[in-house]
């Protein structure tokens, strides 16, 4: 019998509002999916060594490491709503992988090693193959998981909103492995309108009449004598144990567990840029944003001078912004409206809005109003890739009004953000949007890696090259 904290595995950022705690043991459908990128990566670089002939070799097998090492736990693909930002997803995610082998094999001087067709050739045929696999997988695995006897069925002990949103969960994603029979809940059934099987009581002769293979017990902590009687009664049999804590569910951000000697703890909240990750994403920072700087410096001139010339003012408007931690800082923007506001109340940009000029229109659409921000990353102040920061005013506004918004200020707000490469870019004119907004920004600090990062610039580009929601 085990009782491991809950975890969801997913091939992409969770952007529901479950989280995810470190050291948990998927099962073979969450493997599996996990597993699908790099095995379809690397399938398809020996599929074209071969084409061409080749052999694979040493330089193969490093460079087949290299691959998986990047792309596992399933990464590239994302739980997209359509074929069409499936692909995308695909396609940014592999082009951030491929760019950072390029660079690698740059810099270590192997790239004449390989015949130059076969990179050509894996490099286009990849995303196609990913495609593919991503979109077979949820229709062939809960079949292949039956046929060799690995599906599971599991029973959970609570009807609450915390059981129902675990069932939802269970049924809508074949690939977790897991029938779910029912609910066990002392309440009577007519009241829950629910699959109720038993009282709590009977949970463990069901269990054990029914060969159940797991347990979710998704009780309240106010019902640990219940939840530890259960335990008791199951100490004999075979059965897996899931605690599903109410306390953790909706908040986790880069939850573990950890121990300080031998007293373990659990990290509920805590930053992604903790210790090594922090050291990485600084220094991707500054070189990312030192290099941007000089490739664009001639353009930040030509910028400067339109915006001179437009309307009188400073070139640089210069807003109060809230921080890692919620320090205050100074964010630099060019200017594109007739007025500098940065009071109490700050009114956002809105469509057709008389304050902005017509130099300012057109940079807010092409977002190189932002291109000052990189300045404020080498600073110390931003990152390349965060949540996007926002006026003090709108800050203390909305700090009331949505739960959760200050947990963005872990991390260094950034230039460009999650929230804003999925549809959440520019005004946000009701308290629903700024929560959906808050709900990307939670799931950037949940799911954080480089390779993320780099997802995220390039989906930045499609964004911008398409004028989403900036005026």
């Amino acid at each position: 019998m085990v009782l491991p904290a809950t975890r969801e595995t997913s091939t992409r950022p969770n952007f529901g509002p479950a989280s995810r705690l470190q050291h948990s043991q998927p099962g073979p459908g969450a493997l599996l999916q996990a597993a699908v990128d790099p095995l379809v990566s690397i399938a398809t670089l020996g599929a074209t060594v071969s084409f061409f002939g080749g052999r694979f070799d040493g330089a193969c097998l490093i460079l087949a490491l290299l691959v998986f090492a990047m792309t596992f736990p399933g990464s590239l693909a994302g739980e997209a709503e359509t074929a069409g930002e499936l692909m995308l997803d695909i396609v940014t995610g592999w082009l951030a992988i491929v760019a950072l082998l390029l660079l690698l094999g740059w810099a270590s001087r192997t790239l004449g090693v390989f015949d130059q067709r076969v990179l050509l050739a894996w490099a286009l045929g990849t995303p196609a193959a990913l495609f593919a696999a991503h979109l077979l997988l949820p229709r062939v695995l809960p079949r292949l998981l039956a046929a060799e006897g690995l599906r599971k069925t599991a029973v959970i002990a609570g009807a609450n909103e915390l059981g129902r949103g675990l069932a939802a969960r269970l049924r809508s994603n074949p690939v977790h492995g897991v029938r779910f029979a029912g609910y066990f809940d002392d309440r009577a059934p007519n009241r829950i309108n629910e699959n109720v099987l038993g009282t709590i009581g009977g949970l463990g002769d069901y269990v054990r009449a029914n060969n159940i293979d797991i347990i979710y017990i998704a009780l309240p902590m106010a019902s640990q004598p219940r939840i530890l009687k259960v335990l008791e009664e199951l100490r004999d049999s075979t059965v897996s144990i899931y605690f599903v804590p109410d306390i953790f569910v909706f908040d986790l951000i880069q939850a573990r567990v950890d121990t300080i000697g031998d007293l373990p703890v659990v990290a509920v909240c805590e930053t992604p840029f903790y210790g090594f990750n922090g050291l990485v994403k600084r220094i991707s920072d500054y070189v990312l944003a030192s290099v941007i700087l000089v490739l664009i410096a001639p353009l930040l001139a030509a910028i400067a001078l339109g915006v001179k010339l437009s309307s009188p003012g400073p070139v640089l408007f210069k807003q109060r912004r809230y921080g890692v931690d919620g320090r205050k800082i100074v964010v630099y923007k060019f200017r594109t409206m007739t007025v500098a506001e940065d009071g109490d109340v700050v009114r956002q940009a809105t469509k057709n809005d008389a304050r902005v000029t017509k130099f300012g229109a057109f940079l807010r659409k092409t977002s190189l109003d932002e291109l000052p921000q990189f300045i404020n990353v080498l600073q110390g102040r931003m990152s390349v890739v965060g949540p996007r920061p926002h006026a003090v005013a709108h800050n203390e506004l909305y700090r009331k009004l949505i739960r959760g918004y200050m947990i963005r200020h872990k991390v260094r707000p950034g230039i460009t953000g999650l929230a804003q490469v999925n549809g959440y870019r520019g005004e946000t004119d009701t308290v629903e949007k700024m929560k959906a907004r808050i709900d990307y920004d939670l799931a950037y600090l949940r799911n954080w890696s480089v390779l993320l990062d780099l997802q995220i610039v390039l989906k930045t580009v499609v964004v911008v090259l398409r004028k989403q929601n900036a005026y």
